[in-house]
């Protein structure tokens, strides 16, 4: 089973939940580079957050055996799967909440607000394919009505500061984005 997203699933995703196409695209690109899954290992794209997992295991710092998370920054997949497997053995739960995952690296800690029971179901969701994981990330997006309203008007650095939090700036998120759709050609149709 192909777990890739294919041009015209996005713009499918897109208009069906009025975006344009190169907007919703731009927001993949500069999220993911366009993967959901490691080119080389096949696994669910990741990015550990340390500090996130410190706020929802208040003990962590009684666990003595489980400590190579703590020095985790953005790295390779491999350095992130090691971060993350290392919190996981300590606080499954917490170690998934604490971890954007997919296309759109979408914070696990939002499963409740898409409708799931368990993190751990949003991330089975999500390692299915790539289309499951940008129709989590627009579910979310729905959830934030000044986010939905800014993706629709191409604000930027609304889009930037809603999706990525008030230091998107010292990552330049707004000028990538911009950068990314305008560098961007339209969706093209083909008829087979």
């Amino acid at each position: 089973m192909n777990k890739t997203l294919t041009e015209a699933q996005i713009f499918e995703l897109a208009t069906s939940h009025g975006y344009n196409y190169k907007a919703l695209k731009a927001i993949i690109q500069i999220e993911s580079g366009q993967h959901g899954f490691s080119p080389v290992t096949g696994k669910l794209i990741i990015q550990f957050e340390p500090a996130w997992f410190k706020r929802l295991k208040k003990d962590w710092q009684n666990d003595t055996k489980h400590v190579i998370w703590q020095s985790n920054t953005v790295g390779d997949q491999t350095a992130e799967w090691k971060a993350f497997n290392n919190a996981f053995a300590s606080d499954a739960d917490a170690a998934m909440k604490s971890t954007s995952i997919g296309m759109m690296q979408l914070m696990g800690f939002h499963y409740a607000a898409l409708g799931f029971n368990t993190v751990g179901q949003m991330w089975d969701f999500a390692k299915a394919d790539e289309y499951n994981q940008v129709l989590l990330a627009i579910k979310w997006i729905k959830t934030v009505p000044a986010l939905d309203k800014a993706l629709k008007a191409k604000n930027w650095q609304k889009v930037a500061y809603y999706y990525n939090g008030e230091n998107y700036r010292q990552y330049r998120y707004d000028s990538r984005l911009a950068a990314a759709y305008n560098t961007m050609d339209e969706f093209k149709k083909v008829n087979i």
